[in-house]
């Protein structure tokens, strides 16, 4: 997961779970997701770049007691949305 290519969605959605499994910090999350959303030669599917500038300010405070803007159980609701939309793009829609 360290390569210079471009992320797909696998890719995006292991940083989901990689964080919610505590496997990974907010801030390396942040920092990994920063370095491609504020890459300008890159073009990005719909998909990728609304979880990607999710994944960028995962790690920001909500004040000063300690605790994240965004909580565990919002990044889940995130990860869910992102699964849904991802298995609506892959499934073939039926003629009319």
């Amino acid at each position: 997961m360290t390569s210079n290519r471009q992320p797909g969605l696998d890719e995006i959605e292991e940083r989901f779970v990689a964080l919610l499994e505590a496997r990974t910090s907010r801030d390396a999350v942040d920092r990994w997701a920063a370095r491609w959303i504020t890459d300008d030669d890159l073009e990005w599917d719909d998909l990728s770049r609304w979880a990607l500038e999710l994944l960028h300010g995962i790690d920001l405070p909500a004040g000063p007691e300690g605790d994240f803007l965004h909580d565990d159980e919002q990044v889940r609701d995130w990860l869910d949305e992102f699964q849904k939309r991802r298995a609506e793009r892959s499934t073939p829609r039926q003629a009319r």
